[in-house]
């Protein structure tokens, strides 16, 4: 079945009519949506946009994550065709997904980039769908958590990273990635007591109350006892997952903005990932892919693993029966 609809697919971003199932279209041809999903602005029983933010003027070094979300699509023609390994089923299969296309902002109006995407989000959550974003760089999280706040109330945060990105910044206007999570639990869009940080490898004095597993905790006690420890600080809580490709070593994710040494591999990240499911995860994001500073492609590929995985994590407790 595979290889006959092979023969015939291409362009699945505008040609496929069902929103659901795996696509056999030839991964070098077509146009590159996210797991060759259907391109659409029509939500109508939708139940997952995804959507790229290529906005990367509020990083402290390196620059290029406006580029992640088309290698992110790119990348992700390797998995439109199986089920995602080690689940029990395939989101594809039994959940609508369409790729949303990206936010439309002003490049040179930076400022009033939050507003267009926390109303981009909205949108989305408006007509009944929840939201996968590609970025980015970090910051975008911060708008995007301000409509699910709005939804939800205050959030569990999951979040994957190098670092904590709560250091202090008490100007709500400034547009900093490095800051954001400051200001979303001092704006009271998170609730750092259910919140929990993987990965961390970089000093900060005050982390907010925010649960910290850091990248050694993670090497030294395995992913099975890391999961577990996340799984006790959320419950049952609404959580927005956040995944900063920097989670991951440098040796495994070299497409970003600010490596840190002594980071996750690809394969501990995969365990955690795929034994997150049963959380009560309402959205999420993967950010931070640079594709410049990456020329074998493998910071974008981990990328659209990450992304899959989140949208298998959110499809988990949603499934009928």
């Amino acid at each position: 079945m595979a290889l006959e609809d092979a023969k015939n697919q291409v362009d699945e971003a505008f040609t496929r009519k069902d929103m659901r199932g795996c696509s056999f279209e030839n991964t070098f041809g077509g146009a590159t949506s996210f797991l060759r999903r259907r391109y659409s602005k029509d939500l109508t029983d939708v139940d997952i946009a995804v959507t790229g933010v290529p906005f990367d003027q509020a990083v402290t070094n390196r620059p290029g994550t406006r580029l992640g979300p088309r290698a992110i699509r790119e990348a992700s023609t390797l998995q439109a065709f199986d089920p995602p390994y080690g689940w029990d089923y395939c989101v594809l299969d039994e959940f609508s997904i369409v790729d949303y296309g990206d936010v439309a902002f002003d490049y040179a109006k930076v400022s009033d980039f939050p507003d267009a995407l926390t109303n981009h989000i909205r949108g989305i959550l408006k007509a009944g769908a929840a939201s996968l974003a590609l970025g980015g760089d970090h910051y975008v999280t911060f708008p995007i958590l301000k409509a699910y706040a709005e939804k939800y109330g205050p959030l569990s945060l999951l979040q994957f990273d190098a670092h904590t990105d709560t250091w202090a910044d008490d100007d709500m206007e400034r547009i900093d990635h490095g800051t954001m999570f400051y200001k979303a639990v001092k704006m009271g869009l998170v609730d750092p007591a259910r919140s929990v940080q993987v990965g961390i490898r970089t000093v900060n004095e005050d982390p907010l109350g925010v649960n910290i597993i850091d990248a050694r905790e993670v090497h030294e006690t395995g992913p099975a006892a890391v999961v577990e420890k996340i799984k006790s600080i959320l419950g049952s809580h609404p959580t927005y997952v956040t995944f900063d490709i920097d989670c991951l070593d440098p040796a495994f994710a070299p497409g970003t903005g600010t490596p840190v040494w002594g980071g996750l591999s690809s394969g501990q990240a995969a365990i955690i990932l795929r034994d997150l499911a049963g959380i009560n995860m309402v959205g999420g994001d993967v950010v931070e892919v640079s594709p410049p500073f990456d020329t074998t492609g493998a910071t974008a590929i981990a990328g659209a693993h990450v992304a899959t995985e989140l949208l298998q994590i959110w499809g988990a407790t949603r499934r009928k029966g």
